[in-house]
């Protein structure tokens, strides 16, 4: 199976933004371990403890904190950047969050999208741009079917639609000024991430973590739902797997979902896994949230990156599990994480698919 190409990376200008986050902070460092030249552009870490502080993620890139939602800063960092390669992770990624301000989720996931492609519009160096949205794109009947790249966008909640709306943002940009410019402009749709070094708030991995440290129970608001759950490496790896092929000039979609094979693995069932590879009982209760409008079931196929790019999950879900819990007792054991997350990435490319 596909890995990211070291020689392709090696030397390459590349813009990240939201490099400060769970995810980014991953993809930066494996950028920088692979050569490129990485200038980062995102908020200030939004958690105590971040991955971005206790990795180092800062050393050996070029890390701008501003605001996506700010023109000038964003086109300040683009000219800093001058980039060939641009990956765009920045945004504003929790959707209890977004329920609860939705304007703000807006203006960052859509506004700032448009900012960042505006500030990137006749930059001569530029070779491929890709945004990265999310699984939660599409329109859910919530019938459990696995949603395809072709099928309707839509979102109930301001996060879903508001990265609906970036990839309509992105491939308007894309036809009316980057195709005719030779430039391809793509996003990536990618199934719910685990892995170490989330510590956000509302999402199960760190959910369970703080659990596991405060002696409390974890609460669960839809321990039935099921999500396609994916580690950080499988998905990031398919990030630069795809930006290699459009930078490349190979015919691929403008749009791929990345994911595991058909997932059923409720909420409930990763929160006890998680809990056990831990070495702890699963502890937990549900506390239902009235009128919630969160999605019970998501599945996305993840066919097309198959053909296109060789690309699949290299880790099952049960090495994800593993590798999740190895991260965090390191965390727990005050071991180098800057280090350990380096590790991690060097195994991933060692694994069999």
């Amino acid at each position: 199976m596909t890995l990211p190409d070291p020689g392709f990376w090696s030397g390459k200008r590349v813009l990240l933004t939201g490099h400060t986050g769970f995810k980014g902070s991953w993809a930066a460092l494996w950028l920088a371990a692979m050569g490129a030249k990485v200038t980062g552009f995102a908020l200030a870490p939004e958690t105590e403890p971040a991955l971005f502080d206790l990795a180092k993620v800062g050393s050996g890139m070029t890390s701008m904190i501003g605001d996506l939602r700010a023109p000038a800063a964003v086109s300040k960092s683009v000219a800093a950047a001058d980039p060939e390669i641009v990956i765009h992770m920045a945004a504003q990624a929790l959707v209890r969050r977004s329920i609860a301000d939705p304007v703000a989720t807006f203006a960052t996931n859509v506004q700032g999208t448009t900012y960042l492609l505006e500030a990137l519009r006749g930059r001569p160096a530029v070779r491929a741009v890709l945004v990265v949205t999310s699984d939660k794109v599409y329109a859910n009947d919530e019938l459990g079917r696995a949603f395809v790249e072709s099928d309707r966008l839509g979102g109930k909640d301001a996060y879903s639609a508001s990265k609906a709306a970036a990839e309509i943002v992105a491939r308007a940009y894309a036809l009316s000024y980057f195709k005719p410019a030779g430039i391809p402009v793509a996003t990536a749709r990618s199934g719910n991430v685990i892995g170490g070094g989330d510590f956000a708030a509302d999402r199960l991995v760190p959910d369970v973590i703080r659990a596991v440290q405060s002696g409390k129970k974890l609460v669960l608001r839809h321990p039935k739902a099921t999500r396609p759950w994916q580690h950080v490496l499988d998905c990031v790896g398919g990030y630069f797997v795809f930006a290699e092929a459009l930078a490349n000039g190979r015919a691929v979609s403008p749009a791929l979902n990345f994911a595991p094979n058909r997932s059923t693995t409720t909420v409930a069932e990763l929160a006890e896994a998680i809990f056990t590879a831990l070495g702890q009982k699963p502890d937990w209760h549900q506390q239902p949230e009235p009128g919630s409008i969160e999605m019970k079931t998501l599945a996305i196929d993840a066919s097309l990156a198959r053909a296109q790019l060789s690309w699949r999950c290299r880790l099952t879900e049960a090495d994800a599990v593993a590798w999740t819990a190895d991260w965090y007792r390191a965390f727990k054991a005050h071991e180098n994480l800057r280090t350990v997350t380096l590790d991690q990435i060097a195994a991933y490319g060692r694994t069999a698919a």
